[in-house]
């Protein structure tokens, strides 16, 4: 059995004493949950603060991004084990905004795979197609292409989350029905198993992410390939957020 996993991710939003009281507020509302493996992704600014007020709670600490390299002379980044030191347990690499806005390339996508691995960190690799690149019936090779360059070379599949996020979905609104949602999820699966084995394909994790909230994720949720979900807008209201943890 996979277990389901709910991963907010905070983007460029909240203060430090926004922080404390968002998972303050959070901590208590899920603090029965046992059967969900639960995770916010703050700023960089609020990780080591969270880390700690967040201790020996069901909560986990992800970081939005890093750098492949460990350490050097590169100005403004972090590295994974700057963020392993500072509290993190997972990091997530490849969304949509990365590769949208930033133009990060699937090499190097890869690399902060790979990097985050060797840190001993967990991983949520972001994949998913522009609106453009459905209609025009490219979203199976572009998914491919984001699956297969993004896990070259990785072998430890156990520590790896999928995250499929439609760019279309994200921040407007709109939703992959529950039936597009597991049509593409399957596909992935498929794509994990002709990489690995079936035994590794059915261990991992595959999460949709794209305008997930209280309204939908029940439907997302009972969908056969669906292990949870990447939030965004919806995981910096706490009741909103541990609506979606307590998932039906």
């Amino acid at each position: 059995m996979r277990t389901p996993m709910i991963a907010g991710n905070w983007k460029l939003h909240k203060t430090l004493d926004e922080a404390v009281n968002l998972v303050g507020a959070l901590k208590t509302k899920v603090k029965d949950v046992d059967n969900v493996e639960i995770l916010v992704a703050p700023p960089f600014t609020a990780i080591s603060m969270l880390a700690t007020k967040l201790a020996g709670s069901n909560i986990k600490i992800g970081a939005q991004n890093c750098y492949f390299e460990p350490s050097g002379a590169f100005t403004g980044e972090l590295s994974a084990p700057l963020l392993k030191d500072a509290g993190c347990d997972y990091v997530i690499v490849g969304h949509s905004e990365r590769r949208q806005i930033f133009g990060e390339s699937i090499e190097m996508i890869n690399n902060k795979v790979k990097a985050v691995l060797e840190a001993g960190l967990s991983v949520i690799l972001c994949i998913g197609e522009t609106l453009e690149e459905r209609e025009s019936g490219e979203m199976y090779d572009i998914l491919t292409a984001q699956v297969k360059e993004g896990l070259a070379g990785v072998t430890d599949m156990e520590r790896v989350v999928i995250a499929y996020e439609p760019v279309w979905a994200i921040g407007t609104g709109k939703t992959a029905s529950s039936e597009q949602a597991q049509e593409v999820h399957s596909f992935v699966r498929g794509l994990v198993q002709g990489l690995y084995t079936p035994e590794i394909a059915a261990a991992t994790r595959i999460l949709y992410g794209g305008s997930v909230k209280p309204g939908n994720v029940d439907e997302l949720m009972a969908q056969s390939d669906v292990d949870g979900a990447l939030v965004g807008g919806a995981s910096l209201v706490a009741e909103d957020f541990a609506r979606i943890v307590k998932f039906e």
